[in-house]
């Protein structure tokens, strides 16, 4: 696999894998769908702040997830991927942070358009990502970091973080 090598290579292949995989999967897919008509929720008006709230957590955790990886010398990527297995930051707390902020931020959305179709396309979402995570990613981490993925995996769970930062 070809590494990112320098650190101006890394941030940009990261920013525009972000804008290319992220963009289209957590903005311009959700806005085909929904079209990003505000829902009225008249006396459940709380509604709102709680979806604005979702989707701002969701994109500061796909921006932090996302720096980490320019910071490790390359990109979310497989094409070009870190020199070293990142298990820093949020990767302490769970080791699938980038697709679980893109689904809260798709769920933020549905929640603020009141859009079930939004919720099934989240659904779907999911379930690709989960597939590509047992079908690929995992086995490729495998075998380029071997015990340390081994290790890591066994201590950092997939989809429900931790309460405590792994310190491994």
């Amino acid at each position: 696999m070809a590494r990112s090598g320098s650190p101006a290579r890394a941030w940009i292949g990261t920013i525009v894998f972000l804008f290319l995989a992220s963009g289209i999967v957590a903005g311009f897919i959700p806005w085909l769908i929904s079209g990003w008509r505000p829902y009225d929720w008249g006396g459940a008006a709380w509604v709102v702040p709680v979806a604005w709230i979702a989707i701002a957590l969701g994109v500061a955790f796909l921006l932090h997830a996302f720096a980490l990886f320019a910071q490790h010398r390359g990109t979310p990527a497989p094409v070009a991927p870190t020199e070293t297995l990142v298990v820093t930051g949020v990767y302490r707390f769970v080791r699938n942070p980038m697709y679980l902020a893109v689904l809260t931020i798709i769920l933020g959305q549905a929640l603020l358009f009141a859009s079930w179709g939004l919720v099934l396309y989240a659904a779907i979402a999911l379930i690709a990502v989960v597939a590509f995570v047992k079908g690929y990613e995992e086995p490729t981490l495998t075998g380029t970091y071997g015990e340390q993925y081994r290790n890591y995996r066994r201590n950092v769970p997939g989809w429900w973080p931790r309460l405590r930062p792994w310190r491994g």
